[in-house]
């Protein structure tokens, strides 16, 4: 009875399985020398030196203890679980969750069996681990993106749908930063064998979209994504998934739900029926006040070392050209209220009687004034824009409640007059010193690109993202591009 068999696994399937089966192993060896690391360090901060730790042999049972039940709690934490390796905030998070739960447990378990040691765990080794995990699974993230950038460790793609959908839906896997997508074909409800052109790529249409599974099976892909399906076979998915069994491992359902972010897609199972629920944004409540104690938080941490810094920047800016050290400008801000921002002045003190003298050489998307090469700025003023320097006196603002430390681009009141009622949408939060097009290309991005960007900023924030912003902007003040 062939038809009873249960599938097995083809060879696309065991390629995709063999390369995460040996991420997830290298994943599990640094994982574990991190931690071991992190509770050798708490044992010899508490038994005063190594040797002390190696006469000792309860500190080294403790330290045994907090090892296997970190370890444990990152296993079942699926730290290392393929749909969130490589890209996002949601594999830092579950490290977090998963350290904040095995110490939560080892704290109650050292209470109650009256354990010692517990103090320098908590001081030393939860820090110290925590750091080293996620500084560890960064580094394996930019090897892996490396990896797929030569065509390794890649899902291979076949794309089914509309010609229309699967032309949208490869345009945005092929542009996907981190690489994960390889697309090696597509299917077509119209079938039309003409192949689809992204960036003087060609992607061949195999063939109609009935047939996806056997095509997909001999192109050896492991990854289906279905941008649409047959108007007339309300049954095509479910089984399309039992066509695909053994030969691929994922199938991807996509839809147009435009800058939706994951944390605020769920999915709701309801007598078979798969309800995917999008959360509406909220513009007040719990999570803002956290983010603007954190905002205040971080910017007193911040001012302290730009105090030092900020002498050398002004004698610098007094020394290349006559005028103030700082430049106030006004700006808008939440629902509308305007406010005066500062920076370091980058532009001679007549820079705005100039402006109009090149208007027609605006490099500056819509209602953006921008000049890759203007020449109203100064020399120390072209060093202070290029690593973002000038920026760093926004961080008064942010003490004074004008501005966020990560938010939508601060506009001036001429670009808000020219705003339509979708764009207002930027308004609804506080602007930020940096934000999603601060790490995106800054100057070099289109007047339509900055929009989309701070409003999916707007509708999608949350504290990891923001974290993960503000790491993402130290990397750029390192290595700068777009910013003139």
């Amino acid at each position: 009875m062939p038809a009873a068999l249960a599938p097995r696994v083809q060879p696309s399937l065991e390629r995709r399985h063999l390369w995460e089966r040996r991420y997830r192993r290298r994943l599990v060896a640094t994982d574990a020398v991190c931690v071991t690391a992190a509770a050798l360090a708490a044992m010899m901060f508490e038994a005063g030196g190594f040797t002390a730790v190696t006469e000792l042999t309860e500190p080294a049972r403790i330290g045994a203890f907090v090892v296997w039940a970190w370890m444990t709690l990152l296993w079942l934490a699926r730290t290392r679980e393929a749909t969130v390796l490589g890209a996002g905030a949601a594999e830092y998070m579950r490290i977090g969750h998963a350290t904040g739960f095995a110490f939560g447990i080892l704290s109650t378990a050292f209470i109650v069996a009256q354990l010692p040691g517990l103090r320098a765990q908590l001081i030393v080794a939860l820090p110290v681990g925590l750091v080293a995990l996620i500084l560890s699974r960064r580094l394996w993230r930019k090897w892996l993106v490396h990896e797929r950038q030569r065509g390794e460790c890649v899902s291979r793609v076949l794309v089914a749908g509309t010609r229309d959908d699967v032309e949208y839906v490869i345009d945005k896997l092929v542009h996907d930063p981190h690489h994960a997508y390889l697309v090696i074909g597509a299917t077509t409800t119209e079938g039309v064998l003409e192949p689809i052109i992204i960036d003087d790529r060609h992607y061949p249409v195999i063939g109609s979209i009935r047939f996806t599974a056997a095509y997909g099976r001999e192109a050896g892909a492991d990854t289906i994504v279905v941008a649409s399906t047959p108007d007339d076979d309300r049954d095509f998915v479910r089984r399309l998934g039992w066509e695909l069994e053994g030969s691929a491992a994922e199938l991807v359902l996509c839809n147009r739900l435009t800058d939706v972010a994951g944390p605020r897609l769920s999915l709701r199972p309801l007598d078979g029926l798969p309800l995917v629920q999008v959360k509406i944004p909220e513009f007040e409540g719990g999570v803002h006040a956290i983010k603007r104690g954190m905002d205040v938080v971080l910017a007193l941490l911040a001012l302290l070392p730009i105090a030092l810094v900020a002498p050398f920047v002004a004698l610098a800016i007094k020394i290349d050209s006559r005028g103030p050290v700082l430049f106030h400008q006004l700006r808008v801000g939440r629902d509308g209220r305007q406010f005066w921002m500062l920076k370091f002045r980058t532009m001679v003190v007549d820079a705005e009687e100039k402006r109009a003298e090149l208007l027609a050489a605006n490099d500056g998307a819509g209602p953006l004034f921008k000049l890759k090469r203007d020449p109203r700025v100064t020399r120390v003023g072209a060093i202070l824009r290029r690593f973002s320097i000038d920026e760093l006196p926004q961080f008064v603002n942010v003490l004074r409640g004008d501005m966020s430390i990560v938010g939508p681009r601060p506009p001036l009141p001429t670009e808000v007059g020219s705003y339509d009622g979708t764009v207002y949408r930027r308004l609804y939060i506080k602007p930020g010193i940096t934000g999603l097009w601060q790490i995106s290309g800054r100057s070099d991005l289109s007047w339509d690109d900055s929009v989309r960007l701070d409003l999916r900023y707007v509708e999608n924030w949350s504290i990891a993202t923001d974290l993960m912003i503000m790491w993402r902007t130290a990397k750029v003040m390192i290595r700068p591009r777009g910013a003139y």
